[in-house]
Order: C-alpha cells, then structure tokens, then sequence
C-alpha cells in the first residue's frame, strides 16, 4: 500500500497509452488500465490466443517488454512474452500474440 501523500510518477504509463493510441484500444476492448512508475497493464476482450491481459513493461534499455497473460478463476498463466520492443512494434506484436486486428 502507497503511503499517504506519495504520488506514482504515471508518466511511462501515459506515454505507453498514447503510443498504443485510443482507436487500437478501443479495437481490443481493452479496460481497467492500470499503471504504475514503468509500465502499463490492460485487460482486453476475447481473442482466439485465449489472452485478456497484456502487460507492457519499460526495461533499462529504453525498450519494452509485453507479456501476455490468461487470467482464470484468480490464476495468471503467461502464454507469451516479447522482449526488447521497439514502441513502433506494439501493435504488430499485440496483433501476433492476440490475433487481433489494430488497425482498419
């Protein structure tokens, strides 16, 4: 629990959301966005990869790490993770790991 008066530097969050942008969120379905000082975690609809939540982690190289998760009955199963992500690869990799078109 975060000490009263402190405030979590949601900066990377931020910048990871506007990165991924509104539209492909929105095309995920994706809710209950959670952030915290480097990264941002997703849940997302149903897709075929069995995956409903994705969590992208800012690493020391200035790169990103995407984990993706199955989350049943209070258990988390990762089914897949990338490592070294360059922001312009997102969405390519959510679309691989999902089977989820971000883009009309």
């Amino acid at each position: 629990m975060m000490p009263v008066g402190e405030v979590i530097n949601m900066i990377v969050a931020e910048t990871i959301r506007q990165q991924i942008g509104n539209k492909a969120l929105f095309m995920m379905g994706a809710k209950d966005l959670r952030g915290d000082d480097n990264s941002l975690t997703f849940n997302i609809g149903r897709n075929s990869f069995g995956v409903n939540v994705i969590q992208i982690k800012l690493n020391s190289m200035d790169l990103y790490d995407v984990t993706f998760y199955r989350l049943r009955k209070l258990e988390l199963t990762e089914k897949s993770k990338a490592e070294g992500v360059y922001f312009d690869m997102l969405h390519a990799i959510i679309e691989k790991n999902t089977g989820m078109y971000l883009s009309l």
